[in-house]
């Protein structure tokens, strides 16, 4: 009998209506000139990876919006927007389609 294979466990929010869920990026440990940084120095990183979608926004006639963003989208975001959430000792942001500035491609 083979030997389970721990998997990372999934996250278990899904956001409704036009609201996305986000991984932050971790932030830099160091500085240019190597010192090294404590966590209350460290700026908070706009950037992170979208992880869930909602089912997008609910229009007037009833049908919903599609999200420009999916799933594994790098994204750079507001710094005020997001809602810090967390979940099995992980951080996460929910925050609006609309608080994303860009994508990151490439």
């Amino acid at each position: 009998m083979a030997a389970a294979t721990k998997k990372k466990s999934k996250i278990s929010i899904q956001p409704i209506g036009d609201r996305i869920v986000v991984e932050r990026e971790s932030s830099e440990e160091t500085t240019a000139g190597g010192i090294l940084l404590p966590d209350s120095a460290k700026d908070k990183p706009s950037r992170g990876v979208v992880v869930s979608v909602g089912t997008g926004r609910l229009l007037d006639d009833g049908s919903r919006s599609e999200l420009q963003l999916k799933v594994g989208d790098r994204v750079i975001f507001s710094s005020y927007a997001p809602e810090e959430l967390t979940v099995n000792d992980q951080e996460y942001l929910l925050m609006r389609e609309d608080d994303v500035l860009a994508v990151i491609e490439g």
